[in-house]
C-alpha cells in the first residue's frame, strides 16, 4: 500500500536566490525596504529583483521617486562583494537609460562609484567602467565625471587594467567623450604617453579608440604640443597602414589636428605621411577620406608638403566634383577638396 509524505528538499527547477516580488505598485516599495534589511541574503534577493526591473524606464522613474538610488549608494559601501557588484550592476543597467542618467546626477552616483575604482573585484570594477561608459552619451554626464576630478584616476587605471583588455575598451570609450569636452586634467596626468603605448596594443578595437582619444586631445594647442613632444606622430603615420579601416580614419583624424601647428607638420613629413594619407582618400570609408584630405590640406602648408603635392593636384579635382548618396556628405567631401587645391596652388 502506497503512503504519502512531504519532502524536505526544495521543488526541483526552483532558484533560491530568487526572491518573491510584491504585485504591482508595491513591488519597488517592498524591494527598498528590503535594500535596507540587516539579512545579507535578502539584500543579495531584492538586488537581483532589481537587475531585472530596472531594464524598464518607468521602473526606473519610480525607484528614484521613492528613494532607491539613496539606498543603491550606500549599499556601494557594504563589505559584501557581491552585494556591490549586483549594486553597480543594478547602476549599470540604470545609466543605459536617459532618466537613470538623469537619476546619476540628480544623486551623485558618479562620485560614490568612484570609490569601487579600485575594488578587488573584477566584475563590480567591470560595472563600473560599463556605468561609467553609459554616463558619458550626453555631454552633462562627461562634464559631471570632469568635475569630480576623474579623468586623471581613469587615465591611471587604463595604465593597470592590463589583464582585461575590455576594460581599456571602457575607459576609452568614457575618456574619449570626456576629452571632447575638456582635456585640461588629461593632459596634466600624461595622457598622451599612456595613449601612445595603447596605440601598439595588438588589440584592434583599443588602437583604434586610442587613437580617437588622441585626435580629441589634439583639438587643444597644449594637446597638440604633447603629441610632438612625446613623438606619438611617426605612430600615427605607421598606423595609416594598418588593415583596420577604422584605426587608419581616427589615425588621420589626430594628425589632421597635430599638424596645424609647424612642429606637428614637419614631424608628419618626415615621417612620411603623405603617401599614406594619399592612398587613404580611397578608403571606402567617408570620414577616413575626410580626415585625410584635411590632413594632406595642413601639410600642404609647408612648402616641401605643397610641393610634395602639386602631381596629385587632379586627385583633389576628381573629389570636387564627385557624388554621393547623401548631400550632407557630398558637401562636405567636395569643400574640403576645394580648399586642399586652393593650399597646394597658393603661390607666395
Amino acid at each position: 500500500m502506497a503512503h504519502s509524505h512531504n519532502s524536505l528538499e526544495l521543488p526541483i527547477n526552483i532558484n533560491a536566490t530568487q526572491i518573491t516580488t510584491a504585485y504591482g505598485h508595491r513591488a519597488l516599495p517592498k524591494l527598498k525596504e528590503e535594500l535596507q534589511s540587516e539579512d545579507l541574503q535578502t539584500r543579495q534577493k531584492a538586488l537581483m529583483a532589481l537587475c531585472d526591473l530596472m531594464h524598464d524606464p518607468e521602473c526606473i522613474y519610480k525607484a528614484m521617486n521613492i528613494g532607491c538610488m539613496e539606498n543603491l549608494k550606500a549599499l556601494l559601501k557594504d563589505s559584501n562583494s557581491m552585494v556591490r557588484i549586483k549594486t553597480t550592476e543594478v547602476l549599470y543597467i540604470t545609466a543605459s537609460h536617459s532618466v537613470g542618467r538623469y537619476a546619476f546626477l540628480e544623486h551623485d552616483i558618479v562620485l560614490a562609484l568612484s570609490f569601487l575604482l579600485n575594488d578587488p573585484s573584477p566584475v563590480c570594477r567591470g560595472n563600473l567602467y560599463k556605468a561609467y561608459m553609459q554616463l558619458v552619451q550626453v555631454p552633462r554626464g562627461a562634464q559631471e565625471i570632469i568635475s569630480k576630478g576623474l579623468i586623471s584616476s581613469l587615465v591611471w587605471k587604463l595604465q593597470v587594467e592590463v589583464e582585461e583588455e575590455e576594460f581599456q575598451e571602457f575607459i576609452l570609450d568614457t575618456l574619449v567623450l570626456c576629452l571632447q569636452e575638456d582635456a585640461t586634467e588629461a593632459l596634466g596626468s600624461n595622457v598622451v604617453l599612456v595613449l601612445k603605448q595603447k596605440l601598439l596594443s595588438a588589440n584592434q578595437n583599443i588602437r583604434s579608440k586610442a587613437a580617437r582619444a588622441l585626435l580629441n586631445v589634439s583639438i587643444s594647442r597644449e594637446g597638440k604640443k604633447q603629441v610632438c613632444h612625446f613623438d606619438v606622430i611617426p605612430i600615427l603615420v605607421h598606423l595609416l597602414k594598418d588593415p583596420v579601416e577604422h584605426v587608419k580614419s581616427n589615425a588621420a583624424g589626430a594628425l589632421m589636428f597635430a599638424t596645424v601647428i609647424t612642429e606637428g607638420k614637419y614631424a608628419a613629413l618626415e615621417a612620411q605621411a603623405i603617401s599614406p594619407l594619399l592612398e587613404l582618400l580611397h578608403s571606402p570609408m567617408t570620414i577616413a577620406r575626410l580626415n585625410a584630405t584635411k590632413a594632406l590640406t595642413m601639410l600642404a602648408e609647408a612648402p616641401e608638403g605643397r610641393k610634395a603635392l602639386q602631381t596629385h593636384v587632379p586627385t583633389f579635382r576628381a573629389m570636387e566634383v564627385e557624388t554621393y548618396e547623401k548631400p550632407q556628405v557630398a558637401e562636405a567631401l567636395q569643400r574640403a577638396a576645394r580648399i586642399a587645391i586652393s593650399v597646394i596652388e597658393f603661390k607666395p
